[in-house]
């Protein structure tokens, strides 16, 4: 029997609640291909500090690094705003980030067809949406020294640095290509090069790359009509590579096309295949343990985490057909239910989901 080590980081809010179902269908999978996975528990973000007086102890930190993988719920509650910037959980996820060397974030924004009614849009311009964004993760301004806020003349300003070295834009550029590679062959590359410096390196390389890749088709877009060519034509988009805040973005008006922030996992990896996954939606604390959140997006985090971490593409594809089975026989959580569904809680869909692996 094949054995994983996977470090399991609820965090706060529904977190727990969804990371549950994500282990429940992982050890669905597990009994079916007689593979153990070995789930270790950690604590992240305010439920971190609450013990530790710190988002991201060092405890947590070796964990994930003596893992083979990280499954992370979610970090934050309104009850933390008041603690200092420098120990509110949020501070923990770009923490973690930096310490695993997680640089490539990888987005996908799919359109279910059995879902196609619950997105805002119409059907006509979401049906059959693929995306995958890949976006950088531990440069930009969200790491950007100098940063801070000072007095200047009497008047405070703050002020962050967008700043990316060649290397980090060269190791997210193969990542985007290699990607694409697996798709359709067609990446679209977004920056603000008609304004910005950063940018006009970030083009710059990315077409150096680009000759390592000859079959990929390269596009280029600023990022203010990319943000409307989502909404406008989202099918002409296969591939997405872009910097850390544009990304960040892009990615959750990309998560409105399915019609719920519930729907969408993601996986952030690093040089040394380390991985963590997680759902891209929040803590949510105004819905802790009411049993409400939509757990497909952790479920799917939990298929990346096969299929990127650990090279297992028949059991990663086992648990996106169960979704699609149970989503097809009309149980929906609250946040896609709509009228003639059957409505079901959060550990219900992922019984659901769980039974369909099995039973498939």
């Amino acid at each position: 029997m094949t054995d994983y080590n996977i470090a399991v980081l609820g965090g706060d809010g529904t977190g727990p609640e969804v990371i549950a179902e994500g282990v429940k269908v992982l050890k669905a999978v597990g009994e079916k291909f007689g593979i153990n996975f070995n789930f270790e528990y950690g604590l992240i973000g305010g439920c971190a500090y609450d013990v530790h007086k710190t988002p991201l102890p060092d405890s947590t930190i070796s964990l994930a690094k003596n893992s083979d993988a990280v499954f992370l719920g979610a970090v934050g509650d309104w009850k933390y705003d008041v603690l200092p910037p420098e120990v509110r959980p949020e501070k923990a996820l770009l923490g973690i980030r930096k310490a695993l060397n997680l640089f490539a974030n990888l987005r996908p924004a799919l359109v279910f067809e059995e879902l196609v009614s619950s997105s805002p849009l119409k059907p006509e311009i979401v049906s059959g949406v693929d995306i995958m964004i890949v976006r950088e993760l531990t440069g930009d301004v969200y790491f950007g020294e100098p940063r801070g806020v000072e007095v200047q003349n009497g008047e405070k300003i703050g002020f962050n640095n967008m700043i990316y070295r060649e290397n980090e834009i060269r190791r997210i550029a193969h990542a985007a290509f290699q990607t694409a590679m697996k798709r359709s062959k067609k990446l679209c590359s977004v920056d603000k090069a008609n304004v910005l410096d950063v940018s006009r390196l970030w083009r710059e390389i990315f077409v150096d790359v680009a000759k390592n890749y000859p079959e990929v088709e390269l596009s280029h877009m600023y990022v203010d009509n990319a943000a409307m060519q989502l909404i406008k034509n989202p099918k002409q988009f296969d591939v997405i590579a872009t910097g850390n805040i544009f990304g960040d973005i892009l990615s959750d008006e990309a998560s409105m096309l399915p019609g719920s922030l519930g729907l969408l996992p993601s996986a952030s990896l690093s040089e040394s295949g380390l991985g963590m996954y997680e759902p891209i939606h929040g803590s949510a604390p105004d819905l802790k343990g009411k049993n409400l959140v939509n757990p497909i997006a952790t479920i799917l985090s939990a298929a990346m985490m096969l299929k990127y971490s650990f090279s297992l593409e028949i059991e990663a594809l086992e648990i996106e057909n169960a979704v699609k089975n149970v989503l097809k026989s009309g149980f929906r959580t609250e946040d896609i239910f709509t009228e003639g569904m059957r409505k079901v809680s959060t550990s219900q869909m992922g019984d659901l989901v769980a039974k369909s692996v099995l039973c498939a």
